[in-house]
């Protein structure tokens, strides 16, 4: 059985209806706080405060750990794919899709060809 890790983009495509997110809808959702950060940021903007509240609550206890490994590792990561110009938070959950063997899920095109992502627009 394949596990994931939501990446920002996967969160947020689900909240917004996109079908192609809906064989998913029953999986766990794995996100860190730099995600829920960025899901908040997006909620607040088409939302409003109150609905983006509410969102904030519900995926807060999606949101894992992340070791010193995890982070430094993330970082070489980014480093050593600097011409894709991928984010902190990118990375990050990336590499921790890899580190606890989930899959990547994400439509952001910059990881689409990519080994371990599961990649839907």
């Amino acid at each position: 059985m394949v596990s994931y890790f939501w990446d920002s983009y996967a969160v947020i495509e689900a909240i917004d209806g996109n079908k192609n997110y809906s064989k998913y809808i029953d999986e766990p959702i794995l996100i860190t706080i730099f995600n829920l950060a960025e899901i908040y940021w997006f909620a607040l903007n088409e939302y409003g405060e109150e609905k983006a509240d509410s969102i904030y609550d519900k995926f807060k206890k999606s949101v894992v750990d992340i070791d010193d490994e995890t982070l430094k590792d993330a970082i070489k990561f980014r480093k050593k794919h600097k011409r894709m110009d991928l984010s902190y938070t990118d990375c990050i959950g990336y590499i921790y899709a890899l580190k606890n063997n989930l899959k990547f899920l994400t439509g952001d095109n910059k990881f689409e060809g990519i080994n371990n992502v599961e990649f839907v627009k």
